[in-house]
């Protein structure tokens, strides 16, 4: 017969095989930001489409949140609405995408900017009370960023942090450039590189997690809407899992306890583990944590900026 010290240790032994395999998981989500403007955007209903597309064969619940200004006002409405339609939470980025560590901005004025959005899009079926800040900038006082912070609890608003930042907009950029001058190869040369970004900063940010928190996170990642995640996405998602990452819905990733805290920094802002990190005065950050400064040398020695 056991005694009872081997039976806890038996115990024990398999509560840590169900739970190591959790802890050392790598899963995130993956969220975008802006909207598509069939105004300024004439592929904006083929890109959109693209990406939903994308996303159903795949089976991914994801998280868009709309800007105003990014998408044209109403004129983008439809093209969003689709997201809440099939099944995507949608949140709040603002309606004139300004940042709250401008020091031009007051935090009044931040406030009815979010205001305005909010009325915009609060009535679309999956809307959640979630603020994405534009560049991840949360305030460059306390008492914008502490002021925000209060006026989201009394209204029911959550912040809707990122864990994996990327410079997908700068890629885009590139991207975009090329296929405009009829250069399909550099196009697609720059989109392989992107994909390695995007894997390298997921590597980097689960890293940072586990010196920081001790632990993988359910990640979130940010993305945008935009032509090079319209015509990527399907690889983006490939490289993801071919590399051992799990992709989860947004609403589960949100879940995570990370999500709601509130790391005491300023400039307030940035990815939460960022954040965590500079918190603990991590050495080594750079600021900003993620920049086109950084990944144009990059292509530029590969011969890829135009």
């Amino acid at each position: 017969m056991l005694s009872h010290f081997s039976s806890f240790r038996l115990i024990l032994v398999f509560v840590l095989s169900l739970w190591a395999p959790w802890s050392s998981a790598q899963t995130l989500a993956l969220t975008f930001d802006d909207g598509f403007n069939p105004t300024t955007q004439p592929r904006a209903t083929q890109w959109n489409a693209q990406m939903l597309a994308a996303l159903h064969e795949h089976k991914i619940q994801s998280a868009l949140f709309p800007s105003l200004a990014r998408m044209g006002g109403v004129e983008g409405l439809e093209l969003v609405a689709a997201w809440a339609q099939a099944g995507h939470l949608v949140g709040n980025h603002t309606a004139s995408h300004r940042s709250l560590a401008d020091p031009k901005v007051s935090l009044e004025w931040f406030i009815s900017d979010v205001q305005a959005a909010d009325a915009m899009v609060r009535d679309l079926p999956s809307f959640v009370p979630m603020l994405r800040f534009p560049y991840l900038k949360e305030g460059d006082t306390l008492t914008k960023r502490d002021g925000l912070r209060a006026w989201m609890a009394r209204n029911g608003y959550k912040s809707a942090p990122v864990s994996i930042d990327a410079s997908d907009w700068y890629y885009n950029l590139v991207y975009a450039a090329h296929l405009k001058a009829g250069d399909a190869d550099k196009a697609e040369r720059v989109k392989q590189r992107y994909i390695r970004h995007l894997l390298d900063r997921a590597a980097y940010y689960d890293g940072l997690a586990r010196e920081i928190l001790g632990r993988s996170p359910a990640h979130v990642m940010l993305l945008h809407t935009n032509q090079i995640n319209a015509e990527a996405l399907p690889e983006v998602v490939s490289a993801l899992t071919a590399h051992g990452w799990t992709i989860i819905s947004a609403n589960t990733a949100f879940q995570d306890p990370l999500y709601a805290q509130a790391p005491d920094t300023l400039p307030a802002g940035e990815s939460i583990i960022w954040a965590h990190a500079k918190a603990h005065n991590l050495p080594g950050l750079r600021y900003p944590a993620e920049d086109s400064v950084y990944e144009e040398p990059l292509l530029r020695d590969a011969g890829l900026v135009p």
